[in-house]
């Protein structure tokens, strides 16, 4: 099978299995977003989303985050991995967006990036969750997934991985497309234990078609 055509057939299926595809991340506004994503890196959305309430409560704006120290910002996410570094970060990240950028999230992937704690997928999800610009985050599931079906052809690093999805995947689905391989990566292909059996998308995976080899082998 030809690359385009395996591109168009998992855009079909995810067009008609998941019409709707958003972050699981509970915000209101981009900043609450970026603070959200920020605490997600090595850790999962439901955990953030039981930090957050309070934390936006305590910090609703980045001029008040921008006013205290790591230590006080500590106290709210303590339950969520590296607490340490990712007060820093907020705080650092608030100070900036306060300083730098008038209290407005930046809608430029370049730009996000100056923030501290805020990487290559941070600034691409915002940008495409935010503004719905043509930006691909790849985490974790993404890079899975992407390999798996066999969207990406020995794309080592994240950085290849979404330059390969970009160059096939049309610019005006892109945000959408970024979530189809995130929610598919956690609730289907999950890294152990994948659910090749509850997947429409078998007959197009290249790791399905490996397994299926692996086990006539037997």
């Amino acid at each position: 099978m030809q690359k385009k055509e395996r591109y168009q057939r998992v855009i079909e299926y995810f067009q008609k299995a998941m019409p709707i595809a958003e972050t699981e991340l509970e915000y209101g506004n981009p900043y609450e977003l970026l603070v959200a994503v920020i605490l997600s890196a090595q850790c999962t959305d439901k955990r953030v989303n039981q930090i957050t309430p309070e934390l936006f409560k305590r910090f609703p704006k980045p001029e008040q985050l921008a006013e205290v120290e790591p230590a006080e910002v500590f106290d709210y996410i303590r339950s969520c991995s590296y607490p340490n570094n990712k007060a820093k970060h907020l705080v650092g990240m608030a100070r900036m967006l306060v300083g730098d950028f008038e209290g407005v999230v930046p809608d430029d992937v370049v730009e996000l990036q100056k923030l501290p704690g805020v990487g290559r997928k941070t600034a691409n999800v915002i940008a495409s969750v935010v503004y719905e610009k043509p930006a691909f985050a790849v985490d974790t599931h993404v890079f899975r997934v992407a390999n798996r079906i066999g969207l990406t052809t020995n794309s080592k690093t994240p950085l290849a991985t979404e330059q390969e999805l970009m160059k096939y995947f049309p610019g005006e689905i892109v945000p959408l497309a970024h979530h189809w391989l995130i929610l598919h990566g956690r609730y289907t292909c999950l890294a152990r234990t994948p659910k090749c059996n509850k997947c429409g998308l078998t007959e197009v995976c290249k790791y399905f078609e490996k397994q299926q080899k692996v086990e006539r082998s037997k």
